[in-house]
């Protein structure tokens, strides 16, 4: 029998295998196309999910860079442009590469952790018995799983096989419009990298330029084709079902900006994608009995800030070691149910972001105005601190003893000093195993009936004022230094009985 499926081999389904494996749990990841479809879609990962890269060693080789990820100092909200060097702790971290090349890369480092992934397998069935779930494939043959996770995306199969409702509202009003695009050289800022238009200035890059005609968003990635998109709200809608052409998308810019800009196509493939209305969900309940839900199958939502992929892998990354634990026979009870718990809080949120943004950059003199007064409140560096929290989620704070204040937040980037020299959390955290960082080495001892699953490093501990800190696999605090009792007590709320 299969500890686990996984059904889709995205991004948010490989970092799941690759979560369990290192948890010492042989997952089986089973995806219905034959090979990887290239297919564009997001171009970047946005948030503290880059930090959580770095800590699983995946960082250096998705960027190429050597050293730890920084900072961004500038990004946008609802097509405002948020100053992030007026803040004394910047949390907001971009890493831009597309989501073929992190699908790529994932899949080499699960097939390094010895995932078993199937291609060309689509699942048609699911059958939950007590012990197990009956997973039915295409070509008529099954399988038989200890549990199933469906990461297979906004329409997803083992979501609807499972009886799981996915409500929310879509809006059909709005038409984004999409292409990778050349551009005449007279056209380019070379200060900014952005659209010099005549007839309407410069459209910056990487940003949203709202008009109250509409949107537009002007990427050129170095070492590949720049990308241009619209988007726009025609009275009354419309649904056209004509492919797009770059006629399209140059009539629409024309539209947004009141000027024109001649298009043309990029040497090779190329990307031309129409998208009308959005569609904003949340599954129901994210378990029903042994079968799951990750990423786009639990929850989507506009791209506006593009959080899909840190709200995704951050999932994966929850559910992994409480599934591993269930799996393996030491969770405690209720452990699996904490990944919806702990987990659905963070997706509304980012849906209440999401709708925030998409109403700002609305048309129309109203939001204008709104607009103005946005502007001003941007202008404070406390506003623009808590959008960049919430953008980033560095806000999340999963439920936890009120009465210690670091629990249930993400771990800062501690460096412990060792006897043997400087550690950074980053080096101890690829391992995906708990981790108990003491500086006193007093709470060593009380963790030691806990050696096969909680590991043990003492050293003086710099990055936070905490004596100890007792660290889940997802890099979250679960406990920071207390007494024996509340460490205890912790270590078997989280990570079960010693055996």
């Amino acid at each position: 029998m299969i500890d686990v499926a996984i059904v889709g081999a995205g991004p948010n389904g490989l970092m799941l295998a690759c979560e369990l494996a290192l948890a010492g749990v042989h997952p089986v990841v089973l995806e219905r196309h034959a090979a990887p479809t290239g297919e564009p879609r997001a171009n970047g990962l946005v948030g503290q999910v880059v930090r959580l890269l770095y800590r699983r060693g995946l960082y250096a080789r998705l960027s190429g860079e050597s050293t730890p990820p920084a900072p961004q100092p500038a990004f946008t909200f609802g097509a405002f442009p948020l100053d992030l060097t007026m803040l004394a702790e910047n949390p907001h971290y971009v890493l831009g590469v597309p989501q073929a090349q992190l699908e790529a890369g994932l899949a080499v480092r699960a097939a390094e952790l010895g995932v078993d992934l199937r291609r060309g397998h689509e699942v048609v069935d699911l059958r939950q018995r007590l012990d197990a779930v009956e997973v039915h494939l295409a070509d008529g043959t099954q399988l038989t799983s200890r549990f199933v996770v469906g990461a297979d995306g906004g329409r997803s199969v083992v979501r609807r096989l499972a009886g799981i409702d996915f409500p929310g509202v879509t809006n059909d009003r709005s038409i984004s419009r999409t292409a990778t695009v050349t551009v005449p050289a007279s056209f380019l800022d070379p200060e900014t990298g952005g659209l010099r238009v005549p007839g309407h200035g410069v459209v910056p890059p990487f940003q949203h330029t709202r008009t109250a005609r509409g949107l537009i968003a002007w990427a050129p990635f170095p070492g590949r084709p720049a990308i241009l998109s619209t988007t726009e709200w025609p009275d009354p809608p419309t649904n056209d079902e004509t492919p797009m052409s770059l006629a399209d998308l140059r009539a629409s810019v024309a539209r947004v900006l009141g000027a024109d800009i001649p298009l043309g196509a990029p040497d090779g493939p190329g990307l031309l994608r129409r998208l009308t209305g959005r569609n904003t969900r949340i599954a129901a309940r994210y378990r029903a009995d042994r079968v799951l839900l990750v990423g786009d199958a639990a929850h989507v939502h506009p791209a506006m800030g593009g959080p899909g992929l840190n709200l995704g892998l951050q999932d994966a990354v929850n559910l992994g070691w409480k599934l591993a634990a269930t799996v393996r026979g030491w969770a405690p009870e209720g452990l699996l149910d904490t990944y919806e718990s702990e987990r659905r809080p963070v997706a509304e949120r980012v849906v209440m972001s999401t709708q925030a943004q998409s109403a700002l950059i609305g048309p129309g003199d109203e939001i204008s105005g709104l607009r103005e007064l946005f502007a001003e409140l941007l202008r404070k560096p406390e506003v623009t601190g808590h959008i960049a929290a919430l953008m980033s989620g560095a806000d999340i704070r999963y439920p936890a003893d009120p009465a210690d204040p670091l629990a249930g937040r993400c771990a800062p980037d501690v460096v412990v000093h060792t006897e043997r020299g400087a550690i950074r959390l980053a080096e101890l955290t690829r391992t995906a195993r708990p981790l108990l960082l003491d500086s006193t080495g007093a709470y060593a001892g009380i963790a030691a009936p806990w050696r096969d699953r909680v590991d043990v490093v003492t050293g003086s501990l710099e990055g936070t004022t905490a004596a100890a800190l007792l660290v889940r696999p997802d890099c979250f605090i679960a406990w920071s230094a207390g007494d024996a009792a509340t460490l205890r007590a912790s270590l078997a709320h989280h990570f079960g009985l010693p055996r």
